[in-house]
């Protein structure tokens, strides 16, 4: 499907995407929609399209499948992101990564930042970047403000793994994806970390790659 026109008003450019219906495109790296960061979300879109549009970007993230998307992974530059674990691990991953399940969420203007000095690093993909994983480090704990699509203010603390998809997602919307903070050394297919690097956490892949860990 074509992309609409960036010169479009954003609320025209958002019916052109919802008009297809189903899962929206996602954008790859290399576009500049990626890159070039985000409006403040201030009622562009209206009530019912803002509901649309959120959907939308809900029906995409389970497709994919992912945990969280955002707004410009489908060519909208709008500060809004979607999030959503239902986090399917084993028991060992879940205690390593505290990747504890995460209910669908919408963040409207959201920014972040850490709570505290500690530092977690495990690898992490991206849909705009398909194919990939590299190794992050990351805030442990961070704490979220912004809004959810209803106006009302958040202001929340999140440790773990819901700590990381939050900071993905809100980095998108900053024009950043999660290769400008990964460790290099560790970029890896897909298919290599399924075949050797599946354990809980990177110290095997630190040690035969050659890169350090907070």
């Amino acid at each position: 499907m074509a992309s609409p026109s960036p010169r479009a008003p954003l609320a025209e450019r958002v019916e052109e995407l919802l008009a297809a219906g189903g899962p929206l495109p996602i954008v790859s790296a290399g576009d500049p929609v990626l890159r070039t960061g985000t409006e403040r979300y201030d009622g562009q879109l209206g009530p019912a399209l803002l509901a649309r549009f959120t959907e939308a970007l809900r029906v995409t993230m389970r497709a994919a499948p992912g945990v969280g998307l955002a707004a410009p992974q489908v060519g909208v530059e709008l500060r809004i992101a979607v999030i959503e674990d239902p986090a399917p691990v084993p028991e060992e991953v879940r205690a390593a990564r505290g990747r504890v399940p995460q209910p669908f969420r919408v963040l409207v203007n959201p920014a972040y930042a850490p709570v505290g000095s500690d530092r977690a690093a495990f690898f992490e993909g991206c849909l705009s970047v398909p194919g990939w994983q590299a190794v992050v480090a990351r805030p442990a704990e961070v704490r979220l403000t912004g809004q959810d699509e209803t106006g009302r203010e958040l202001d929340e603390v999140f440790g773990g793994w819901p700590a990381r998809i939050v900071q993905h997602e809100t980095d998108h919307l900053d024009g950043l994806l999660y290769l400008d903070r990964a460790e290099l050394r560790s970029l890896s297919a897909n298919e290599t970390v399924a075949r050797r690097w599946a354990q809980p956490t990177p110290e095997k892949a630190a040690r035969a790659l050659g890169f350090g860990l907070p």
